[in-house]
């Protein structure tokens, strides 16, 4: 709610995949009301999300040639910017971090795995430990951490931007570990963009 106790009214500019994923997340928020949407054609109780980049069967792609293949049965490597954008966000991780993607014929959710070599040595219960902590308290809502064996479908609708899963990672030793964490990509996402709007209204 805005300071005043009422709700914070948004509208959609631009009503594409962003716009419209934004808009889903708003319309189950009860502290934001979705008051217009620029697009004259359609309702929000009809709204969709869609993505016509992937190729449904192998075709043409003069962009990226493995994104022409088929997405429903293939693996296919591909860039990402997620590295780049970690790096603008937490200015002390720049040029620390890269990055590569594999698209895989899922429904929703990403995975992350990190691999890091680590100045200080830590065991792996020791950063599970930590992560937990974080979870619980100054993350609370943001990042999450499970022990339970779950898999990509058990993480559609997670408002959380990172869930991490302490059973999935592994240690070679103190200062070599990879950590593995699901995040929903477009709910996750869009949640984090309406607590934005909420926060700019907050402090206006």
């Amino acid at each position: 709610m805005a300071s005043s106790g009422k709700k914070i009214k948004i509208g959609i500019n631009g009503f594409g995949r962003i716009g419209r994923l934004v808009a889903r997340v708003a319309l189950q928020r009860n502290d934001v009301e979705l008051v217009a949407v620029n697009d004259p054609f359609i309702s929000i109780d009809y709204m969709i999300g869609s993505c016509a980049t992937q190729k449904t069967v192998d075709g043409p792609s003069a962009k990226d040639w493995r994104g022409g293949r088929a997405a429903s049965f293939n693996i296919i490597p591909s860039s990402t910017g997620a590295a780049k954008a970690v790096g603008k966000v937490l200015p002390a991780l720049n040029g620390k971090l890269t990055g590569m993607a594999f698209r895989v014929p899922t429904v929703d959710v990403s995975v992350v795995d990190l691999t890091v070599r680590l100045e200080k040595a830590a065991t792996y219960d020791q950063i599970k430990a930590a992560i937990k902590e974080e979870s619980e308290t100054n993350l609370k809502g943001i990042l999450g951490y499970v022990e339970e064996d779950l898999v990509s479908t058990d993480f559609i609708g997670d408002s959380r931007s990172s869930i991490f899963d302490a059973k999935a990672g592994i240690a070679l030793n103190d200062n070599f570990v990879k950590l593995v964490a699901w995040y929903d990509n477009e709910w996750g996402y869009s949640t984090r963009v309406v607590d934005l709007i909420t926060y700019m209204a907050s402090v206006q």
